[in-house]
């Protein structure tokens, strides 16, 4: 009547507190593992290229900018002949400089700081 198998058909060296403590250890640890990459790793990269596309942005937008003001700049010593020679001719400069600070303002004016700390929906 001595059965090998157990009660529940498991055999004796297999005990439930033997190597079935150690799968669950190991699985716990893999659970773990999985969890810091789905919560930590993913959310990096998505951050990361998050990151990347805003400052490809911010670059082309800088190009950009600056190729306009240096357009304003050479329209300005063009057709008004007399910023571009004699005492005024710090003028041209300081009128882009002037309408680059309005950019500015109206840049950092348009950014809502209530909005950036917010979750995307």
């Amino acid at each position: 009547m001595n059965d090998p198998t157990g009660p529940a058909g498991s055999t004796g060296s297999t005990g439930s507190t033997g190597s079935t403590g150690n799968i669950d250890v190991g699985d716990v640890v893999d659970t773990v593992k999985q969890y810091v990459r789905q919560e930590t790793i993913a959310p990096l990269k998505g951050a990361g290229r998050w990151l990347a596309m805003g400052a490809a942005a911010a670059f082309a937008l800088g190009i950009g900018l600056l190729l306009v003001m240096l357009g304003l700049l050479r329209l300005i010593q063009t057709e008004w002949e007399r910023s571009a020679e004699g005492s005024l001719s710090w003028l041209a400069y300081a009128i882009v400089l002037v309408v680059c600070v309005a950019v500015l303002a109206f840049t950092l004016s348009r950014i809502k700081k209530d909005t950036l700390n917010k979750e995307p929906h």
